[in-house]
């Protein structure tokens, strides 16, 4: 299907777009929408005719605009057919082949990395951030605990959400996941226990095992979590870290409540367990709701995880730790043997992104929200055996089957252009393989084409089990 947009949307869309000279522009205000996805790569733009009469310019305006869109590699002209949104380096600049290794990925619908694409306002934040860059040219450009300001920006942050936070409790870093990787190391010896949700992200299980660390899982149920059971677990094992993700938990999208962060809270003080919270997915609530105080409100001495990559974009790469004052100098510690710091410029970038967050927050929300539904519908219609329960916010639908085929699925569906994560990826120890985490980060056309081609695997594994193979694909999100 042919994606098309009107010369009346493209006109409001670059309101006010720099007029000297207006073609330049003009040319700058689209290259931005399609960098930021608001007019999506494949899409046919309006005649030069009709973009013309609706922006009120001259013809020769349109002309040379979409002549420098091509020339830039952001549109292309198609013979008979009009002009086109692309990007340099075409679809596959958005494939890696760690990601995506084998030919013909790149033509397959990804639904294995639950990383939406960069929403309104990014590339904007970028171009205005190369601004504020010169001033830190002078230096060595080395921030281990990163930009004062960006400190005192995601301090802000904490204060605003009910935690007061000094700049100095917080540390930048490349990622959540080198994160996660600096409290490991700063905390945990080779041998000690630590406490992980299952299901939960296999990639912060995976660093806690590179430092040694032994899991003790805990299982967190379709209900949610059963904290009984839970301090069952801490009596028995008195582990040393606790990895938890009470916001929009990955992959089962609960929210723990504010009685249920006390409750376990209390527990963690009994069994003399720290706290380490995973907050990526805590900005995204999809339905204006409000969220419970963070974690660390609840047990002070909580080291909180924190990432820009799912509620801005992931290319940002960037997250940080926000802990107790007297657990900072051992954080540095660990961080130096690491790294010296995050890329100066993507901390000027969120300095930039957070001064307005909400205005980027709100259409990023109001996307996944509309993909989100998109998403439920098609596979409750095409896939009325499945369960599922429907996260109020978050990125993925973890769906429970009928059947313990959630690998041979994976296997199926890849061979039918869709790459989909089973159960037993966010396992920590095995199992849960009657599970599939299907993200709705892709547009809704395509999500409903890949619960389609979902479904016909589904049907042919249902009617002729085959073996499951091993699982090759790496877990980025």
């Amino acid at each position: 299907m042919t994606r098309t947009i009107g010369a009346a949307r493209v006109a409001t869309l670059v309101a006010g777009f720099d007029r000297s000279p207006a073609y330049a522009g003009l040319a700058d205000a689209l290259t931005l929408l399609i960098g930021d996805g608001r007019i999506a790569v494949g899409t046919r733009l309006p005649s030069e005719r009709e973009l013309t009469s609706a922006l009120g310019v001259s013809r020769t305006t349109v002309t040379r605009a979409y002549a420098a869109l091509r020339e830039s590699g952001y549109a292309e002209a198609r013979r008979g057919a009009g002009t086109f949104t692309r990007v340099p380096g075409g679809r596959a600049r958005a494939h890696d082949r760690a990601l995506l290794p084998r030919p013909g990925d790149t033509d397959a619908i990804d639904l294995n990395c639950a990383a939406p694409s960069a929403p309104p306002g990014i590339a904007r934040a970028y171009a205005d951030a190369t601004g504020d860059l010169p001033a830190y040219l002078g230096g060595h450009g080395y921030f281990p605990a990163g930009l004062p300001e960006l400190q005192a920006a995601i301090a802000a942050t904490y204060d605003a959400r009910g935690l007061p936070t000094d700049p100095e409790q917080v540390m930048i870093t490349p990622g959540a996941l080198t994160a996660g990787a600096v409290v490991a190391q700063a905390f945990t010896s080779p041998g000690d226990r630590v406490l992980v949700e299952s299901p939960t992200y296999p990639n912060a299980t995976d660093a806690l095992r590179h430092a040694g660390a032994r899991l003790v899982p805990s299982e967190v149920d379709p209900e949610g979590w059963d904290l009984d059971a839970v301090a069952a677990t801490l009596r028995q094992t008195a582990p040393r870290l606790a990895y938890l993700i009470p916001d929009f938990q990955n992959p089962t999208g609960h929210v723990m409540t504010a009685a249920q962060r006390e409750e376990y809270a209390g527990q963690l003080r009994h069994s003399r367990t720290t706290a380490v919270v995973d907050e990526a997915h805590q900005a995204l609530a999809l339905e204006g709701q409000s969220m419970p105080l963070p974690f660390a409100a609840f047990a002070p001495d909580t080291i909180t995880i924190g990432s820009a990559s799912k509620a801005f974009w992931g290319g940002l790469r960037l997250g940080w730790i926000r802990a107790p004052r007297d657990r900072m100098e051992r954080l540095t510690r660990a961080r130096v043997s690491l790294d010296l710091g995050a890329p100066v410029l993507e901390q000027l970038v969120l300095v930039r992104i957070l001064a307005d967050a909400e205005a980027v927050l709100a259409a990023n929300r109001a996307r996944l929200r509309e993909q989100r539904d998109a998403l439920a519908d098609a596979v409750a219609e095409l896939l009325p055996d499945w369960r599922f329960h429907l996260p109020a916010g978050g990125l993925a639908l973890w769906c429970r089957l009928p059947a313990a085929l959630g690998t041979t699925l994976a296997a199926e569906a890849e061979r039918r252009g869709v790459i989909v994560a089973p159960g037993p990826v966010f396992a920590a120890e095995g199992g849960l393989d009657t599970f599939v985490r299907i993200p709705w980060t892709r547009p809704a056309d395509e999500l409903a084409e890949a619960v389609r081609r979902i479904a016909d695997a589904w049907a042919a594994v249902r009617s002729r089990p085959t073996p499951a193979g091993r699982a090759s694909r790496v877990m980025v999100a």
